[in-house]
């Protein structure tokens, strides 16, 4: 065995060297709540169900397992093993690589049987200023500001292939940050000074292992080994398990054999799961228990349990005959690992091509889709998809900034994600599903309470649960119809004889049922080849839309509102049509203004006309989409118009219905649309963000006059309507955890102080840059929304183009996944999702547009 230890700069790793080789600085570095990984190589987390249940002497024979291999005799092939301690205390005394690499470079030179050599090296990166201090002599380059010291420390060794000429086998240990002290890292970090932010280890991490694969050695594994238990904490004081839940790479859960081990492992599992890790399998200790039979039992036979034999405790004992004693586990636990990750890639290659085979997709032409174009998304993090890539010969996993936000679901941050997840286990553990007419729990009814405090406060007293945004308006519609039969007195007889019409804007979308259609104006959505009995049971009103071009907010009014008023609407947009920002476009003030009495005469004149055809005709409710409207294109509608429009109704006991499935709980900035119009419906319809996404939920909230309208002595004057999942108690429990999460300052940070509103997420100069870009023709910007409407002609523009398809290619290569509706694109994040991350979208889009602009 040749062994040489170095102590010089010549052979240092450090981090800042690593990041600086990307182009990436201290400062800058950060990472995103995904992150990429390579999936050239097997790559596994080593977590512990507690402290001192031997984590590493699993990677250490696991290591020697991969590089002692059985080889061909007449061409031997090298291997290389990786192994990361991203955090480590107690150090130097307890240095877990120190351990594998001097343990490793001792088992590979009994157990090897070709005539490869073994190069074994041992760095450790940066440590504590306490830490330092212990090892002398050794250099320390960089002062200690932050309370770390790069440390340079780098020592290897050279076991046997001393009369081989190939290449040698190659055992990686690195310590990535260490402390003096044998506590919890957060509580080393807190007194000795050495902090280090999560983002920053990550993005460490990350360069460390994406350094290791790129090298020409065909057999690489990497395991990274935690610290103390899964749910202890990291330097920064977050659970390893949320730490590096960003990679969510498979992992090894060695679990505690001992006394009570049991219980340690299992809930240790369940945290693991819980957050959407992949156990390939579970080693723990023999203590001659069997508890690897009652964990089998437990775990129904799913996940392979093995057994290594007991450690012995005598410090002198070098355990190699303890290490020999364990090979053929060792090697098991190798073979799973290789198996599970074979199995993962193997399934992730063939997704797209499958998924074309045998599903069907919503709003696609499978007929232009390819399989190299669909989407395989592994997982998800906060805003972020992690999605399978090949790129040449290699697989990875990459992170895509989900800017439809899933439909306009999605809005937890990762923190948030974990507490939803726990929500729907622990419901789906106490409830399941109960039905719900004469009945009650706890989360139904503490979600319509939140629900009446909030979105329905002041005029709501009613919430009426279904399960999808759909379902909600069909619901709203019964209960306005009904409300207007009631104020007007008529009776059965005569309304079987009349038109119920609904009165609404062309360009909202209320949904994909039958009556839901009904009250919305033809389009796409509604043409004949996709609903053949769609007849259109509305009288629909051309709204004014609002939009930013050039830097300033101004307004489009469409000709049929003009028609007749050239001369006020001309001196309108000479007088108050154009702001220099969104707050005095939704000022109270314009209520005044020339347009807003241009505004009342058109709708006045609309309903007059309407309400001036008889009985055969009657407007049963308004319905709107309020402010923006989504399917439609994400035009805003001129506020004013809006306000309006729902006070003339409110005059003529015409009941007003708003559809905030897209607008509400925070997605426009207030928890309520109607908070920015000044002015409250009759029905509400809620959904999308009401659970943050996470499960289908949806409630139509209605004032006691509505229910008061169906509280009679006959059931058949009831309601009848209802869905299985009336109620769902998983469903309401996760919405009770968002409705609170997203309105209260202490969880999200994107909350005003006084708690109205959020803060601005889109960065105002970089929003007017884009607008005033040649290929734009209009930008809204509000809440978490930010949509572009590029310049397009003719097929090139609406909903049925696909003009914007290469600017979208582009944008999904640059990790922002974008699904357009036709010639529009839009980013949309969650309520509390950061500014910077906001920002750092729209930059890649704007950068893009030139590109796109080039490729036409």
């Amino acid at each position: 065995m040749a062994i040489s230890y170095n102590l010089c700069r010549r052979h240092g790793y450090s981090i800042s060297r690593l990041l600086s080789r990307r182009g990436i600085s201290k400062s800058s570095a950060t990472s995103s709540d995904g992150a990429e990984v390579d999936l050239s190589h097997p790559a596994f987390m080593i977590w512990g169900a507690n402290t001192g249940v031997g984590k590493t002497l699993v990677s250490a024979g696991l290591a020697a397992s991969v590089l002692c291999d059985s080889q061909s005799s007449a061409k031997p092939i090298p291997s290389q093993f990786l192994y990361l301690k991203p955090v480590q205390t107690g150090f130097p005394r307890d240095s877990d690589s120190r351990f594998v690499h001097r343990k490793v470079s001792e088992l590979f030179r009994n157990w090897n049987s070709s005539h490869i050599g073994l190069q074994a090296s041992n760095h450790v990166l940066k440590v504590s200023v306490p830490a330092s201090e212990e090892m002398p002599g050794v250099e320390v380059l960089e002062g200690a500001s932050d309370g770390l010291r790069d440390l340079w420390f780098y020592e290897e060794r050279r076991v046997g292939g001393l009369d081989y000429d190939g290449d040698d086998s190659k055992l990686l240990c690195k310590t990535m940050y260490a402390w003096k002290e044998p506590i919890s890292p957060h509580l080393a970090v807190e007194k000795e000074m050495g902090a280090v932010q999560d983002s920053v280890l990550l993005q460490s991490l990350k360069e460390l292992i994406a350094s290791a694969f790129s090298k020409t050695i065909d057999r690489t594994w990497c395991v990274i080994e935690t610290a103390g238990g899964v749910a202890s904490p990291g330097p920064s004081g977050v659970l390893q398990c949320d730490l590096y839940r960003p990679f969510r790479l498979p992992g090894i859960l060695v679990g505690d054999g001992r006394l009570g081990g049991i219980s340690c492992t299992v809930s240790s599992y369940e945290t693991l799961k819980l957050r959407g890790y992949d156990i390939v399998a579970i080693i723990l200790e023999d203590h001659g228990l069997s508890n690897d039979n009652a964990l089998l039992s437990y775990l129904r036979h799913k996940i392979p349990v093995l057994v290594m034999p007991h450690i012995p405790c005598d410090p002198s004992d070098d355990l190699m005959r303890w290490f020999f004693e364990s090979r053929n586990v060792f090697i098991c636990l190798q073979n799973l690992m290789y198996a599970a990750y074979m199995k993962r890639v193997d399934r992730l290659r063939h997704m797209a091509s499958k998924a074309g085979e045998i599903l069907w997709w919503p709003f696609t032409q499978h007929k232009l889709v390819s399989s190299e174009t669909v989407t395989v998304i592994d997982s998800r993090l906060g805003e972020h998809f992690s999605v399978h890539k090949v790129v040449g010969v290699h697989d990875f996993i990459v992170p895509q900034f989900d800017a439809c936000a899933s439909w306009w679901t999605q809005g937890p941050d990762a923190t948030l994600q974990i507490e939803l997840a726990r929500e729907t286990g622990y419901a789906t553990s106490r409830y399941g599903h109960v039905m719900f007419p004469e009945n009650v729990h706890e989360p139904a009814l503490r979600c319509a309470e939140l629900m009446l405090e909030g979105v329905g406060k002041g005029w709501a007293s009613r919430v009426f649960f279904s399960d999808n945004g759909s379902t909600a308006i069909e619901i709203a519609l019964k209960m306005g119809f009904r409300k207007f039969l009631a104020d007007s007195g008529i009776h059965d007889t005569i309304a079987k004889n009349m038109d119920f019409r609904v009165l609404a804007l062309r360009g909202s979308y209320h949904g994909d049922t039958l009556g839901a259609m009904e009250a919305q104006a033809p389009s796409t959505y509604t043409g004949f080849l996709q609903q053949p009995w769609y007849s259109g049971r509305g009288v629909f009103l051309d709204p004014p839309t609002a939009y930013i071009s050039d830097g300033r907010w101004k307004i489009s009014i469409p000709e049929t509102l003009m028609c007749g008023r050239e001369k006020t609407n001309d001196m309108c947009m000479q007088t108050g049509a154009d702001f220099s920002s969104v707050k005095d476009l939704f000022s109270f003030q314009r209520g005044s203004s020339v347009l807003a009495d241009g505004y009342l005469a058109y709708i006045s004149e609309q309903l007059t006309k309407i309400s001036g055809g008889g009985l055969s005709t009657v407007l049963g409710a308004l319905i709107i989409e309020p402010v923006i409207h989504g399917a439609g294109g994400m035009q805003m509608v001129d506020p004013v118009f809006q306000r309006i429009l729902v006070r003339e109704c409110q005059a003529r006991k015409i009941p007003v219905i708003f559809d905030e499935v897209f607008t509400g709980f925070w997605r426009l900035g207030r928890e309520s649309a109607a908070e920015l119009l000044g002015c409250q419906p009759d029905i509400a319809c809620y959904a999308k963000l009401l659970t943050g996404g996470v499960v289908p939920l949806a409630a139509t909230l209605a004032r006691e006059e509505i229910f008061e309208a169906f509280y009679r002595d006959s059931k058949e004057e009831a309601l009848l309507h209802g869905h299985s999942y009336s109620g769902h108690p998983v469903g309401c429990s996760v919405a009770t955890k968002a409705i609170r999460w997203f309105k209260d300052t202490s969880t999200n940070p994107n909350l005003c102080v006084d708690g109205n509103g959020l803060k601005e997420l889109w960065d105002e100069g970089l929003v007017q840059q884009v607008s005033s870009h040649f290929a734009v023709r209009r930008v809204v910007a509000l809440g978490t929304l930010c949509a572009i409407e590029l310049r397009a002609e003719g097929s090139d523009a609406g909903y049925a183009s696909l003009y914007a398809s290469s600017l979208i290619r582009i944008l999904r290569e640059d990790g922002v996944y974008m699904r357009s509706l036709g010639n529009v694109i839009y980013l949309m994040c969650g309520p509390c999702t950061s500014p910077d991350v906001c920002r750092a979208q729209l930059l890649k889009v704007y950068r893009a547009l030139d590109r796109f602009i080039a490729s036409q």
